[in-house]
């Protein structure tokens, strides 16, 4: 897997792109290093990626289990240290879900989505940050 990062401002603008598809992604910095508020910063995009990789599996799994997922949406929540590197220490996902489901099933299925299938979880979590996760179904 290989990404690219073209510069576009004489700022911290950069739009990155992927080898594997032709999404592109904007990227920029803090005011503080002279973004302009033109893309996600770069620790955004680590929520980004737990939350989606973490619903991708949920939801693949509650459909394996033949449940009625009329919506589902995702709230990632990180928690930062105060001393540089400021990363996360913490880190809460909330899964909403919508539809005719079993919530045993969709515990379950949350467990398994989060912590056995996400290889972004996996990275994190070996990296020492907390990562919990809720669920719940309306």
């Amino acid at each position: 897997m290989k990404v690219t990062l073209n510069r576009q401002n004489k700022a911290v603008h950069f739009e990155a792109a992927s080898e594997l598809s032709n999404v592109k992604v904007n990227i920029d910095g803090s005011e503080a290093i002279g973004g302009e508020g033109k893309g996600v910063r770069p620790m955004e995009l680590v929520l980004m990626a737990l939350g989606s990789c973490s619903v991708f599996d949920l939801s693949s799994i509650l459909t394996k289990q033949r449940q009625e997922i009329e919506d589902i949406q995702v709230e990632v929540e990180g928690k930062r240290r105060e001393e540089i590197p400021n990363i996360f220490t913490d880190i809460h996902i909330s899964f909403y879900l919508k539809g005719a489901i079993d919530e045993i099933k969709a515990q379950k299925a949350a467990e398994l989505a989060v912590k056995k299938y996400c290889s972004v979880h996996d990275m994190l979590a070996a990296g020492g940050i907390n990562i919990t996760y809720s669920l719940k179904i309306n």
